[in-house]
């Protein structure tokens, strides 16, 4: 298992990999003295650096987050969802078959193992209201703005 860090405008990202694969990308307080610069990090840091600076849209790094079967639909969803787009949760839960697990699909998505990569910050309320995020409302609307998307009131 390969771990590192990257200082982005939202906070800490501890960035987890394993074999190859991106396995976790999460917010944290805590960093740890031992960090991996590999070859793939580095390459994560850079598509971090550019997603930040408005220059990348989509990421190209292998993934592989854990989770159950329904989880990994929704996931699969998510990354369906255009740069500076956003679904409501009975969207996605239509898209996957499950046209009444609206609440589940908010669950999948606070289950979220890797942030941003995988775009759980893109899903909102029916209504457009933003709800629900892992890490706060607000760090879920800095990311829609980062990606110039409209929001309501």
């Amino acid at each position: 298992m390969e771990k590192s860090y990257y200082k982005s405008p939202i906070g800490n990202l501890e960035i987890v990999c394993e074999a190859g694969c991106l396995v976790s990308l999460k917010l944290t307080d805590k960093i740890s003295a031992e960090c991996t610069e590999s070859s793939f990090i580095i390459k994560i840091k850079k598509q971090l650096e550019e997603y930040f600076s408005g220059k990348r849209k989509t990421f190209d790094i292998k993934i592989n987050p854990a989770g159950t079967e329904f989880q990994k639909k929704v996931r699969h969803e998510l990354l369906r969802i255009p740069y500076g787009s956003t679904k409501s949760y009975s969207e996605i839960a239509r898209n996957i078959g499950k046209p009444n697990a609206q609440r589940a699909v908010g669950s999948a998505c606070n289950k979220n193992p890797i942030m941003i990569v995988i775009p759980c910050h893109r899903v909102v309320s029916k209504s457009g209201d933003l709800t629900g995020f892992a890490y706060g409302v607000d760090i879920k609307k800095t990311l829609l703005e980062l990606e110039n998307n409209v929001l309501n009131p």
